[in-house]
């Protein structure tokens, strides 16, 4: 395509950084010289989440699964097994077998699963939806839409594609829109089109309609759109040039409410969508004991590579110092020396393959996936008022949950409610508060009303019913028009419209000065003639009053303030602003700045949210120059934020200072229970919010995260990196003082119960700029000596840039962030795990979280009793896995000393086939699911609990060498012992024959898979009958197996001439069923030994509390045998 000069109205951009897009693909007829984007050039309207396709299901899936180094090392094994041919060992089906089974179990489920994300892509793609084409509406499905479409949408419809809205059923071209399943806000939303296109609302207008849509190329952030459209009108004048922002533009999965239809644009389309692009896979997150796995597979691999290295040298020595046996027979194959190496060190490498357990992934992830069910089955985690159950976005950081050392939560909506209610104000100095739904003067307690109302208070609630965003949702058609009462709304008025606000600030702003008297009734927009604008309809004391909005400068965390350019109805044009006072005070020229500030810093000791209100009039020439800068700067595609940051900047100074407000956001429930048993727990709370600091450290004392008599630190306001530096310096100084002031062993003992001098640390956004930059050894320093830790005035990077930093840290905490809100999904998605509050500032948090809920108090639960099983169930399956593949296959190394290192193996294929997939894997799958050391009430009273499993301590080197040794101890026993008690060749059949290899082998294996499930068995505290269903019915299975296998002579991969009737003389003979009960006594005696003295020697304090309730269940029983001897009844 060849871009040609563009015409008049459409300037020329940089390629690559926009698009422009011709309404319906039409272009103007009368100027054929305009750029013209051909709709095949963008992606068709298609929305895939799925991976997979028919036709690459099997290559890709596989190449995914072998990825995996467990799957590819038997891969690797079963390769060498066919290439070795008649010199392998065993058969290639020991391997190949339990490969292809877990191959396929878990294609089988990551096929399902794809599966359903066909089907929901289906019912997507192909939903109906009407678009205008050859100046007709037709239907087609959605997959078929391409950009520059006309799509018509109806009430209760999604948008399917991300549209410039052109016109509505309304004449000023406005909708209502809900955008709950982008965000989780359900507040309606007003949108609009521009003013030209407005009229354009029937097939034939649209049919005569020729505009251009120049837009920025598609990117995630759902909240900014840049653009502007061209509107041709005729050959003889330029084309219109309008700017299109946020409020013009429909996103897809977005409905449209309370509004009959509305027409617009496709300009994003499928996977170009933002929805779409906010839909990509978060970066993977792995869990300590993942870590630890992949650390555990690597050293047995090595110890295999030893062994195979071992016994291949022992071989050509045992062969250099007696030759080669000869019932062996002579070797006719004569190979190079160099490559009978390589053979034989392939085989034996074959032959103790199976101490890398091969189902141990798929374990692990059958065991992650229907574990995290549990949290969303958990109805104490369930939040009945919004009818909101717990969730788990991932399965795969379950037991993480039991390894945190650091939380990480926002203030607003996580720790308080997010309902917003106006208590107090500062006007022009004096004091006032609500009482009884009146505006109550503090110093002389006379109420406000419209009779005695003064014109400064008048006039900061006329500021507070004006500088806002909200909307009126009618309930009725006449609630516009009913009549208002002197000092607010009739009841009438009140129960016909509510107001819609994206922030609860705003709401309970407005709707408190609508309680005072000053009623903001909505806005209307005129399209036509002299008096076209956005009209702002206001109730003050009962007469209603049109302000013109002439801008809105909208609110940015950086400028920390939004403002409103209004004409008054005496034409004054004024600049409304309300913003923090950090931001607002410094740019005040005249007003009550001290007082303000004074009755400021009491709202937020109390624990209420600021906002500062002010004031400047324009003249006609000031506003007339800030309108054409204004324009200039929204109609550039390049640069355009900065150029209208530069004139918002204009625009914001100089201001007259009105007064301030203090809203109260109350605290959740059990919010001060949760940190306090966190605090137990070993696990430190910081709090990071955007807040003012004297609100925020409120706050944090009244939720007991700064606790009575703790040494605060202040690190703000910090203006140089020096001063930065010395004062960090300063504060740790002071407090290795403090410790050595209080050294002696009764102050120690006296600041170790009382929390004396425990230190508590407050930092600034400010302070933490320069500690980002040159400081962070000196402050994580710091931190780590602080109990508490309070961020405030933070920006959304900087709560990311915290994390991020103490996980660097030197320790290397486990980490977990909390929040509610778009402003927390940078830390939630930087913690090693992130937890999202279902609350009212949308579910963006909850889409970027691991797992989610309602309420912060749910997070004890998560932590302390999920947590805790997770951690144990998995840590004990990990280690359980190695140390029963030790216990089945060390045998075999053992018997390669007894054989002349033939390569013989002692086991028969079926049982290296079958070990790990039925016989002993059952059991352990349920330990992973349903295990309880102790009960969910301890584990809830008592936090400190936690500390047992903190730091990875199940899968420390102590407990790797435990059980490690275990499965050595009971391969030994399981080998030496029927080689110690048969050595004399005593007689153990019925007709007096002995045992023979496979004898050996079969009698070994079968007190393997008895000793293993024992194991398993004494490992379980929480028994259920699933659990008796797997450990003894694991055995009875093998029994069963083994016995029908032995009776009957199989072909194919089952060939069992060797095993023949062998399993039956074996169980014939008594004194191999009294061989099997001493061998596991000697097996299981030293594990019950070793495990009673560590808990009553040494004990951890989960054991400890196991004894104490035993014997407080065995004094409880002993009572009521007593009292109930006649009926023997024991009460537990």
């Amino acid at each position: 395509m060849t871009k040609k000069k563009p015409s008049k109205g459409l300037e020329a951009v940089a390629p690559g950084e926009s698009r422009t897009v011709y309404v319906a693909n039409r272009q103007v007829p009368w100027a054929g010289t305009e750029v013209f984007i051909a709709p095949e050039e963008y992606p068709d309207n298609t929305i895939k989440s799925s991976k997979y396709t028919a036709w690459n299901f099997i290559p890709k899936n596989l190449f995914e699964q072998f990825r995996r180094i467990a799957n590819f090392y038997f891969l690797c094994v079963g390769i060498i097994q066919l290439s070795l041919g008649d010199d392998t060992p065993v058969s290639p089906v020991t391997s190949i077998m339990p490969l292809v089974f877990v191959v396929f179990v878990t294609a089988i489920k990551q096929g399902y699963e794809d599966w359903l994300r066909h089907k929901a892509d289906n019912e997507v793609n192909k939903s109906p939806v009407h678009v205008i084409r050859q100046d007709e509406l037709v239907e087609i499905m959605s997959q078929d839409i391409r950009v520059g479409d006309i799509v018509k949408v109806q009430s209760d419809e999604s948008f399917p594609c991300d549209l410039v809205m052109l016109s509505s059923d309304d004449p000023e071209g406005n909708c209502h829109i809900t955008t709950a399943s982008l965000d989780g806000e359900t507040n309606l939303k007003i949108h609009s089109s521009v003013a030209d296109t407005a009229h354009y609302n029937t097939i034939p207008e649209l049919k005569s309609l020729y505009a251009a849509v120049e837009c920025q190329e598609p990117e995630p952030d759902l909240y900014r759109f840049v653009g502007r459209i061209n509107i041709f009108k005729s050959p003889n004048e330029p084309a219109a040039v309008r700017t299109l922002g946020p409020e013009n533009i429909l996103l897809r999965g977005a409905r449209l409410k309370n509004t009959p239809y509305i027409y617009g644009v496709a300009v994003y389309t499928g996977q170009e969508t933002k929805m779409a692009l906010n839909s990509h896979v978060k970066l993977g997150k792995r869990s300590v004991i993942e870590k630890s796995m992949n650390t555990y597979l690597l050293f047995y691999l090595f110890v295999l590579l030893a062994e195979t290295s071992i016994c291949t040298a022992l071989k050509y020595w045992y062969l250099g110092r007696v030759g080669e046996p000869w019932y062996v027979g002579e070797d006719t194959s004569r190979r190079p020396a160099f490559l009978e190496g390589l053979v034989d060190f392939l085989a034996f490498l074959v032959l103790f393959n199976y101490v890398i357990p091969i189902s141990l992934y798929v374990t692990v992830e059958f065991q992650k996936f229907l574990g995290s069910i549990f949290i969303s089955w958990d109805i104490e985690m369930y939040d009945e008022k919004n009818n909101l159950k717990a969730q788990a976005n991932t399965s795969d950081l379950n037991e993480e949950l039991g390894q945190i050392d650091y939380v990480f939560t926002d203030k607003t909506g996580t720790l308080t409610e997010n309902e917003m209610r106006f208590r107090q104000c500062s006007i022009n100095g004096w004091q006032f508060e609500e009482y009884n739904s009146d505006l109550v003067h503090m110093t002389s307690r006379v109420p406000v009303s419209a009779a005695n109302m003064e014109p400064d208070v008048e006039d900061f609630l006329v500021a507070v019913a004006l500088c806002h965003t909200c909307h009126v949702h009618t309930n009725n058609s006449s609630a516009n028009s009913t009549p208002v009462k002197a000092n607010g709304p009739s009841m009438e008025t009140a129960a016909s419209f509510e107001y819609q606000a994206s922030s609860p600030d705003e709401k309970a702003l407005v709707e408190a000065a609508d309680r005072f008297g000053i009623t903001f009734l909505g806005q209307n927009r005129i399209t036509e003639g002299k008096s076209a604008g956005d009209f702002l309809r206001v109730s003050v004391r009962g007469e209603e009053r049109t302000y013109e909005l002439l801008h809105i400068l909208e609110f940015d965390p950086t400028r920390k303030r939004m403002s409103n350019i209004i004409k008054l109805p005496n034409g004054t044009i004024r600049v409304y602003t309300k913003g923090a006072e950090s931001a607002l005070l410094p740019l005040c020229l005249s007003g009550e700045r001290e007082k303000t500030l004074f009755h400021v810093n009491q709202f937020a000791e109390i624990g209420l949210r600021t906002l500062v209100y002010c004031t400047r009039d324009l003249t006609e020439d000031q506003y007339e120059d800030i309108s054409n800068k204004m324009r200039e700067a929204r109609n550039a595609l390049q640069d355009r934020e900065e150029k209208v940051n530069g004139v918002i900047n204009y625009i914001e100074k100089d201001f007259h200072l009105l007064g301030a407000t203090g809203v109260e956001d109350k605290l959740q429930d059990g919010v001060s229970d949760t940190i306090q048993a966190l605090r137990t727990a070993g696990v430190k709370v910081w709090v990071l919010t955007g807040d003012k600091q004297e609100t925020a450290v409120n706050i944090s004392h009244s939720c007991t995260h700064f606790q009575r008599g703790m040494n605060e630190l202040y690190l703000v306001q910090q203006t140089t990196m020096q001063q930065c530096a010395d004062t960090i310096a300063q504060h740790l100084k002071s407090i290795k003082q403090g410790r050595n002031q209080h050294s002696t062993a009764d102050n120690t003992r006296r600041i170790q119960e009382d929390n004396v001098v425990t230190h508590a640390l407050v930092v600034d956004g400010m302070s933490l700029a320069h500690i980002l930059t040159e400081h962070r050894d000196l402050f994580i320093e710091l931190c780590q000596q602080c109990t508490a830790v309070l961020c405030c005035r933070m920006s959304p990077l900087q709560k990311a840039e915290v994390v991020k930093l103490m996980k660097a840290s030197p320790e290397r905490p486990i980490t977990l962030a909390i929040g509610d809100g778009a402003n927390d999904c940078s830390m939630i998605q930087e913690a090693h795990v992130g937890v999202g509050i279902m609350g009212k500032e949308g579910r963006q948090a909850v889409r970027a979280s691991d797992f989610a809920f309602a309420r912060f108090q749910f997070l004890k639960k998560l932590m302390l009793v999920h947590g805790h099983y997770y951690y144990i169930r998995l840590a004990t399956l990990v280690q359980y896995f190695f140390y029963k593949n030790v216990a089945f296959i060390s045998p075999q190394l053992l018997f390669q000393f007894y054989n002349a290192y033939s390569q013989t193996t002692l086991y028969d294929t079926a049982f290296l086939t079958f070990y790990n997939i039925f016989f002993t894997s059952l059991p352990i799958l349920l330990y992973g699911l349903f295990e309880q050391n102790i009960k969910k009430a301890d584990l809830m009273k008592n936090p400190e609990l936690y500390k047992d499993i903190a730091s990875n301590r199940r899968l420390d080197i102590f407990h790797f060498l435990y059980w490690t040794i275990l499965g050595i101890w009971h391969a030994l026993v399981l080998y030496y012992g029927p080689m110690y008690l048969f050595w004399d060749a005593p007689s153990l059949m019925t007709n007096q024959t002995m045992f023979g290899n496979f004898g050996l082998g079969t009698f070994i294996f079968t007190a393997v898979v008895i000793v293993v499930n024992l194991k398993m068995a004494l490992e379980t505290n929480y028994w259920t009958w699933l659990n008796h269903f797997a450990i003894w019915g694991s055995i009875i299975v093998y029994f069963l197996f083994t016995l029908v296998y032995s009776a009957f002579i199989f072909g194919g991969f089952l060939a069992n001439h060797q095993m023949y009737w062998v399993f039956l003389q074996l169980l014939s003979s008594p004194t191999v069923w009294l061989a099997l009960l001493v061998l596991t006594a000697v097996c299981m005696v030293p594990d019950v030994f070793i495990k009673m003295v560590f808990k009553h020697i040494r004990p951890s304090r989960v054991q400890h509390k196991q004894v104490k309730r035993r014997k407080r269940h065995f004094v409880d029983s002993s009572v009521s045998f007593d009292a109930h001897d006649d009926s023997l009844a024991i009460i537990t």
